[in-house]
């Protein structure tokens, strides 16, 4: 009997997610990974003088490195050509941190999570993790197609975020809001032409769990996403134009919300 499309689209997909590699690169990327148990890794590649920094992460990781010649690391390395990776590449396996059920409503730190609406670049994810982990929020939750994947790129802007702060990347963004809101989340999109401010809007949240939701730069919140929010807020700007990227967006949401 032949199989469904639906059955051999999800068998090809799960053996694609299986063969999946990312490449990370640069000191500080590539310590963290090697000190995160989590983290299955695949191949080491040094320059001696990065061996030299990096050794007792990498014995206490128990991986052998390849120690190559640093004329010959980007032969070697698939990097991208301005990828700044300081003489350092660690070939990974993405980590999978869990559903948004484990990670978010019963996860540990504060019920406090970022949604990224089809934010695409990997350095302002980057910043974003980096932001979530310094207060403390749950997740990161976007979607598994047109959003940043995890790239070295990714991880190095997150200065080592990537390895503690959960990146969970769903299937349907609006059903993963729908669930955290069945959970007790109030869901908050950041939107510029909204009526209240943020202060506002976590005022009458209290002490509610939160979910910040926020849209890429130019198009912002896609319109069922808009939708699915309880609620749209502000951040307020002096002046007649005010303008922040969206990273910046979130580090400020996030202290708002951490800081009630």
């Amino acid at each position: 009997m032949k199989k469904p499309t639906w059955v051999i689209d999800k068998e090809r997909a799960r053996r694609a997610a299986a063969a999946e590699t990312v490449w990370l690169f640069g000191l500080h990327a590539v310590r963290d990974a090697l000190s995160n148990p989590e983290r299955e890794r695949i191949r080491l590649v040094l320059t001696k003088n990065a061996y030299d920094k990096l050794a007792e992460a990498v014995t206490a990781a128990g991986i052998e490195p390849e120690i190559v010649d640093a004329r010959k690391f980007d032969v070697e390395v698939p990097l991208q050509p301005d990828s700044v990776h300081q003489g350092a590449a660690l070939e990974v396996k993405p980590l999978r941190w869990g559903p948004v059920s484990e990670v978010c409503i019963d996860g540990p730190g504060n019920p406090l999570v970022v949604l990224l609406d089809q934010v695409t670049d990997p350095h302002n994810v980057g910043a974003v993790l980096r932001s979530a982990e310094v207060f403390g929020a749950r997740a990161v939750i976007a979607p598994a197609r047109h959003a940043a994947p995890e790239t070295g790129a990714l991880a190095k802007t997150a200065s080592g975020a990537l390895e503690r702060q959960p990146y969970l990347r769903v299937v349907n963004l609006a059903d993963a809001m729908e669930e955290l809101k069945a959970a007790g989340y109030i869901l908050i999109g950041l939107a510029a032409e909204a009526d209240v401010t943020l202060a506002e809007a976590l005022a009458e949240v209290g002490s509610r769990p939160v979910g910040l939701v926020l849209g890429a730069e130019g198009p912002g919140l896609r319109e069922k996403t808009r939708a699915t929010c309880d609620r749209l807020a502000q951040i307020p700007y002096a002046g007649g134009f005010g303008s922040l990227n969206v990273s910046n967006a979130a580090a400020i949401a996030l202290y708002a919300a951490a800081t009630r």
